[in-house]
């Protein structure tokens, strides 16, 4: 249950509207729903202001679809990260109403539209096409978290004048989120040519030495640039959900 409908809520009481005993029946699974293989976080959006997100890697169809479920009673939109291909058709199955997001590995239930609650537009940044599914991660979160967004895909280092082709829209935003993988200098190079604060996300893209992506984490951890700050490899979700806080009006 989010804030905005937590508040409805309670508005309907006291106009007598609803009675004391359907809203404590509406609140009765607010701090969380027992699953038995899931343990549903409904009094999130209370406390962060977004909702649990479902990590779908490690899950079978019917759990996901299970948890999809019990949250889409809370009225809010549903996402799930990390659903391979096969795995989303078999969930779409249960639930046809999910929108499949292949290039972000992702499943969304839209339940409401998102408002657009940030102080300015979230650029997303990736050095290749071989990193555009973490990309597209992050992109996702951060709009259903309120922003918008803006993608400059494909424009690394081996190519740095497709980067300064897009500086002048990169300096209008408010955060950039740079993906990539190999030696993962991107974020660096980057974080040098804006005023905003850069979160760099190393991707598992690259041969040998880059160690499914530890090189680039090791990289962008040891930038010279200031103003760049690291989630985990492959984690566009970290870094859309950061960016989204960052970017957030208060």
């Amino acid at each position: 249950m989010d804030p905005q409908r937590l508040s409805e809520l309670l508005r309907n009481v006291q106009a007598g509207q609803t009675s004391v005993e359907d809203a404590l029946q509406s609140l009765a699974t607010l701090p969380f729903a027992d699953l038995h293989h899931t343990m549903v976080d409904h009094h999130r959006p209370l406390r962060t202001g977004f909702p649990e997100v479902i990590f779908g890697e490690g899950k079978s169809a019917e759990q996901i679809a299970a948890i999809v479920t019990e949250m889409a009673r809370a009225g809010g939109n549903v996402l799930v990260t990390r659903v391979e291909d096969e795995k989303a058709l078999a969930v779409l199955g249960f639930i046809p109403g999910m929108e499949h997001k292949p290039s972000a590995r992702c499943l969304l239930l839209r339940n409401k539209p998102v408002e657009v609650t940030g102080r300015g537009p979230i650029a997303i940044v990736s050095a290749g096409t071989s990193d555009m599914a973490v990309a597209e991660e992050a992109a996702l979160v951060a709009e259903l978290a309120g922003s918008e967004v803006q993608r400059f895909f494909d424009i690394g280092v081996a190519g740095i004048h497709r980067l300064f082709h897009r500086l002048d829209a990169l300096r209008q935003a408010s955060v950039i989120v740079v993906v990539a993988g190999m030696e993962g200098a991107l974020a660096s190079v980057v974080a040098g040519l804006v005023s905003c604060p850069v979160i760099g996300v190393p991707t598992s893209v690259g041969y040998g030495v880059a160690s499914g992506g530890v090189t680039a984490l090791h990289a962008m951890l040891s930038s010279c640039a200031p103003g760049v700050t690291v989630v985990n490899i492959d984690n566009g979700f970290g870094a859309g959900y950061a960016a989204a806080l960052i970017n957030r009006k208060r």
